[in-house]
């Protein structure tokens, strides 16, 4: 229960946090990725502020002998630059280039009831689920993971 009530707090932070920077409105990154129009810098300012927040954060995390919330560090340990990466990563680029959305910004826009963010949001679970479902097919087993 601990760890749901963290996780809300966590999430009302990063979407509060969004929404002060306004990174929630589309027309603030489509400019951004207009160069050779009226290029609005602010996205910068916003990423360069959340790198050294996950930067400080990652430091004091890793001083830490054992997490606050949970019996052990979940380390990421894969280092690969691999076709799954590459493809989503081109696939997050194109769909945030075209509509203006990533996911954080569109779930805290949902509180808008805007009926291109319930689509987009409906998409990504459509993709997220099919993802899924592919890997597990992937290894053999259509049984459902362990929850941590």
């Amino acid at each position: 229960m601990i760890r749901a009530v963290a996780a809300l707090v966590c999430g009302l932070i990063f979407g509060a946090g969004l929404t002060v920077s306004q990174m929630t409105e589309t027309q603030k990154i489509k400019g951004f990725l207009d160069i050779t129009g009226y290029w609005d810098p602010s996205l910068v300012v916003v990423m360069a502020a959340a790198l050294i927040v996950t930067f400080a954060g990652y430091w004091l995390a890793r001083r830490q002998t054992a997490p606050v919330f949970s019996a052990r560090a979940l380390w990421p340990t894969a280092k690969d630059i691999d076709v799954p990466l590459v493809g989503g990563a081109v696939l997050f680029g194109v769909g945030w280039g075209l509509i203006g959305f990533c996911p954080g910004p569109a779930i805290v826009d949902l509180s808008t009831g805007m009926p291109t963010v319930i689509v987009f949001i409906a998409a990504m679970a459509v993709g997220m689920i099919a993802n899924n479902l592919l890997r597990r097919h992937e290894r053999g087993s259509l049984a459902a993971e362990p929850a941590e």
